[in-house]
């Protein structure tokens, strides 16, 4: 599998060095990250809101060594809501934020990234949006769920992502589908151990549907994130048979991928809400969108050996 071997190239300075050199690499990575700046994406999320897509936006970056790398994070996700309050799109455009880039992995993380994405959470409210705490790898989860939580004391629409791979996923959904928060669910796209975690493809996709069940009786909002058709179709008629309609759920996907299914799904009714993601710090983003999918590998390698 080569999954596994491309999450961990992720991690290697010397493959990042290698890929950033590679003369094809920016057109790639283009496809699936459209700009460095606030600048270059607010042409994106006017051409996608207009074509009745939602976009939820990631300031991609996640090796944060001191408070101050933190600080700026921060801040560049305050620019962003600026901007979306200037274009006012701020109901069709919401954040996605990993706690790692607000300092969790530091000294005191727990309270420093807390204390960062609080004032993001309060700025996207004060336009009408909000903020999805994104999931990382499983050593996070215990800090991100418990940010989430207190977050929701005074921002109850603050969402959260859970991944199907996971043992503990299952008892996760069950509690906050009770709790009636948004939640995303997605398969997974780390590189975790067999003791935490499905290994096989169709285990992961089998608890993917347990889960989004789950998330469908329950109280809250879901969020369907995966391109898989049939996931696709099979959260259709979970929703169905749970009687929601059709605002009361939406799908989510990344920006690059399966654009006209976007389309599709919006025409006929649906939130479709595209995952789009920017910024300089772009490697370990790119990387597991190659890992997460074949096909996205295979564009990348025949891109390499056309053009090198």
């Amino acid at each position: 599998m080569l999954g596994p071997v491309i999450l961990a190239a992720s991690r290697s300075d010397r493959m990042r060095r290698l890929i950033s050199a590679a003369p094809v690499t920016k057109q790639v990575v283009d496809r699936f990250i459209p700009g460095e700046t606030v600048d270059d994406v607010v042409p994106i999320v006017e051409e996608l809101t207009a074509g009745g897509l939602e976009l939820t936006m990631d300031v991609v970056g996640e090796d944060i060594t001191t408070p101050e790398q933190a600080a700026a994070a921060r801040d560049a996700y305050l620019t962003l809501i600026d901007r979306l309050a200037e274009l006012e799109l701020g109901e069709r455009v919401e954040m996605s934020v990993k706690l790692s880039m607000f300092g969790q992995a530091l000294e005191a993380g727990h309270e420093l990234a807390l204390a960062n994405v609080r004032p993001v959470v309060e700025a996207a409210a004060a336009i009408g949006t909000t903020v999805t705490l994104d999931a990382e790898d499983h050593t996070t989860l215990d800090s991100m769920f418990a940010i989430h939580e207190e977050l929701r004391k005074d921002f109850p629409q603050t969402g959260c992502v859970i991944q199907a791979y996971l043992f503990r996923t299952e008892a996760d959904a069950r509690r906050l589908a009770a709790s009636g928060s948004r939640v995303r669910l997605v398969k997974g796209a780390y590189k975790e151990p067999a003791e935490v975690a499905y290994q096989q493809k169709h285990e992961i996709d089998k608890a993917y549907v347990r889960i989004l069940r789950t998330l469908m009786e329950g109280e809250g909002y879901p969020m369907i994130g995966s391109h898989d058709p049939r996931l696709i179709s099979i959260g259709q008629e979970l929703a169905r048979k749970a009687g929601r309609k059709l605002d009361e759920y939406e799908f989510q996907m990344l920006y690059g991928i399966r654009s006209d299914e976007h389309l599709r799904l919006a025409a006929e009714g649906h939130r479709m809400r595209v995952y789009t993601a920017y910024g300089t710090d772009w490697y370990g983003y790119f990387m597991r969108r190659l890992a997460e999918k074949p096909a996205n590998l295979r564009f990348f390698v025949r891109s390499m050996i056309s053009k090198g």
